[in-house]
């Protein structure tokens, strides 16, 4: 699954204001501002509203210019520049969500859900050791949110911090014990240090939560062929393409942190006539189309 689970706290970001109906198509129209402070604040709740309903049908680029222009209107509100730099983020633009949500921290720094937003950020931007010590802030003041958690867990594991990114992970199922993402991640982690037994193990445990998971049954398939079990690695690396063809993807599974030594074991299975074979033919299900890599 994808790592970028930021959009949670885009949905607790959203509870900020309630959703009127049908405001979703309303145009950004040009706006001259009254200059007393109440109008202001009311126009800035208003486009607020609007965004969120852009939201709601994943209209991000529509809903950036409405959340930006409330921003303007009501720069004391953190809410606001939270809203703001988690659009940033979701549509890719790093640097730009970072300098909102600095202003989010700026106006209430004791924010937890701006130091992880932020934090998932940086780590987004590949700014691991800036992503550890926000999310670790935020972790301070909220201990128990699974999301920070695993994010942590994440950047420790880009940063190649092995043992600190499975303890997050744990962190994480302790909280929550069917997190299958996390017990994923720490098969991913075993992957990478040699642990190919403990690697699949952790993969099972995620499928025994989630039998649906394209990317442990991906994993899995790896490992077997590895291993030798031609036959059986075949036949599961066919029913993670049929579950969702993106993990044919070697560019997705990059971006779902997959490690060298896993990618590399990745592409040695995919490019096997037989898997080549049946990505060819496969329908696409997914987001994406797949490719060898």
């Amino acid at each position: 699954m994808p790592k970028r689970i930021y959009l949670l706290l885009l949905t607790a970001c959203l509870g900020i204001v309630s959703i009127p109906t049908a405001t979703y198509s309303q145009a950004l129209l040009p706006y001259t501002p009254k200059q007393d402070p109440q109008s202001l604040t009311e126009t800035s709740k208003s486009l607020l509203r609007q965004a969120a309903g852009l939201v709601q049908f994943q209209q991000y680029e529509q809903a950036i210019p409405r959340v930006a222009l409330a921003t303007q209107l009501a720069p004391k509100n953190h809410e606001a520049w939270l809203f703001l730099g988690t659009l940033y983020v979701q549509t890719q633009k790093y640097q730009k969500g970072i300098d909102a949500l600095q202003q989010a921290k700026a106006i209430k720094p004791q924010d937890p859900d701006v130091l992880f937003m932020l934090g998932s950020a940086y780590f987004q931007k590949g700014d691991n050791p800036q992503a550890i010590e926000t999310i670790n802030a935020g972790l301070k003041i909220k201990p128990d949110n699974n999301s920070a958690l695993f994010d942590l867990g994440n950047a420790y594991y880009k940063s190649n911090k092995y043992p600190d990114a499975i303890a997050q992970y744990q962190k994480a199922v302790k909280k929550d014990p069917k997190f299958w993402p996390a017990i994923n991640n720490i098969g991913l982690v075993s992957y990478e240090k040699g642990d190919v037994n403990g690697a699949i193990q952790n993969w099972q445990r995620a499928l025994l939560i989630d039998p649906k998971a394209a990317e442990p049954t991906l994993a899995i398939a790896v490992a077997l062929f590895v291993q030798g079990k031609q036959a059986e690695a075949f036949t599961t690396a066919e029913k993670a393409i049929v579950l969702d063809s993106r993990y044919a993807n070697i560019q997705y599974l990059k971006e779902n942190l997959w490690g060298e030594k896993l990618l590399n074991d990745t592409r040695k299975l995919i490019q096997t006539p037989i898997i080549r074979d049946f990505i060819t033919k496969a329908p696409a299900r997914g987001s994406g189309e797949g490719n060898w890599g």
